[in-house]
């Protein structure tokens, strides 16, 4: 009997042995497919295989029961796959012309949609509260549509937009209702990146003699470079993660210290094409340092125009976009309305 135990824990000693070798093998099989993974945004198989863990929720166009506001989606190129959703206050007047924003969604490049909830809800309540006209633009996603193509996307959005300014576009809602002398920027994250490029570039063409950029703002921007600025050091697993983004969303950049995520390396950077910039950064957020670092070289820079950055302490990345409800969140969004009305 004595003996019939033995050989029974030595079976189960080495049945787990050999379970313990198997799992470790096959986690390590997976590892060996894996081309990059970013966790919470995405993860890239060798075999082309692509997980998105965040920003893949759809609502949509509708009439909100919360605000009035009314949306919907409308297509700008058809053939490229670039679109936008449209929001409209509950009192527009067509006799009256609002303000106009042109919102560009984070997700770091790879994730989330014009058309994502948090998005949907965010562009609702900043409509409503500052009485505006949106158009929230939805550009093409890296791996799939390599940067600088969101760049390339977002540009030809807002060229279709400005095109409304002779009267003459084809979606009656911008025509009734767009102030072009008072047209707005904003972005959050990679959205934040890519509207303040939109700006530069409305800077140097200066094409559209009938819109008047006013201001920018930017909440928790993406930027980044080679040499580290505040306390980038201090977490070196959210560094590696805030750099693998760029690299893998731009396999072609050259590197860190690209004009397109260091804007400090930017020579255009003076003539950003609004007077106004305000930016938010959250406490919490390691992309803190680089909105205080945005705001130094855009001085430096030769711009002629104003640029303030509010820290929100105790919050994380986008937390505005997040938790829209805490007291923090209304506030900001209370400071953003009345920015997009001066």
């Amino acid at each position: 009997m004595f003996a019939g135990k033995n050989s029974i824990l030595l079976l189960l000693l080495t049945y787990s042995l050999h379970l313990l070798l198997t799992t470790s093998f096959a986690a390590n099989s997976a590892n060996d497919k894996i081309l990059y993974d970013i966790y919470p945004f995405i993860r890239v198989y060798r075999n082309g295989t692509i997980q998105r863990f965040i920003g893949q929720g759809f609502l949509p166009a509708t009439t909100d029961p919360r605000t009035g506001v009314q949306s919907k989606d409308i297509s700008i190129v058809k053939e490229l796959n670039i679109s936008a959703r449209i929001y409209l206050p509950k009192n527009a007047n067509p006799g009256y012309k609002i303000p106009l924003l042109v919102y560009y969604h984070g997700g770091g490049f790879f994730t989330e949609s014009a058309f994502s909830p948090n998005y949907h809800h965010h562009l609702n309540s900043l409509v409503a509260r500052a009485n505006i006209i949106a158009v929230s633009v939805n550009y093409r996603l890296a791996p799939e549509h390599p940067l600088p193509i969101a760049f390339q996307d977002s540009w030809l959005a807002l060229k279709w937009v400005f095109h409304h300014s002779s009267g003459n576009g084809g979606e009656p809602w911008l025509t009734k209702y767009a102030d072009f002398g008072r047209v707005y920027l904003g972005g959050d994250s990679a959205g934040g990146t890519l509207a303040h490029h939109m700006a530069i570039r409305v800077g140097m063409e200066k094409s559209d003699p009938g819109v008047k950029v006013n201001g920018m703002f930017l909440n928790c921007p993406y930027f980044w470079g080679k040499r580290l600025v505040g306390n980038e050091s201090a977490d070196a697993n959210a560094r590696k993660s805030l750099e693998a983004l760029w690299l893998h969303a731009y396999p072609n950049t050259t590197g860190l210290d690209d004009p397109l995520v260091n804007p400090g390396m930017d020579p255009g950077l003076k003539m950003l094409g609004c007077k106004r910039v305000l930016v938010y950064v959250a406490g919490n957020d390691g992309l803190r340092f680089r909105g205080w670092y945005y705001m130094q070289v855009l001085k430096k820079s030769g711009w002629n125009g104003i640029v303030k950055v509010v820290e929100v302490q105790g919050e994380n990345h986008v937390f505005s976009v997040i938790n829209p409800t805490t007291p923090k969140a209304i506030a900001m969004l209370k400071v953003l309305a009345f920015f997009l009305n001066q």
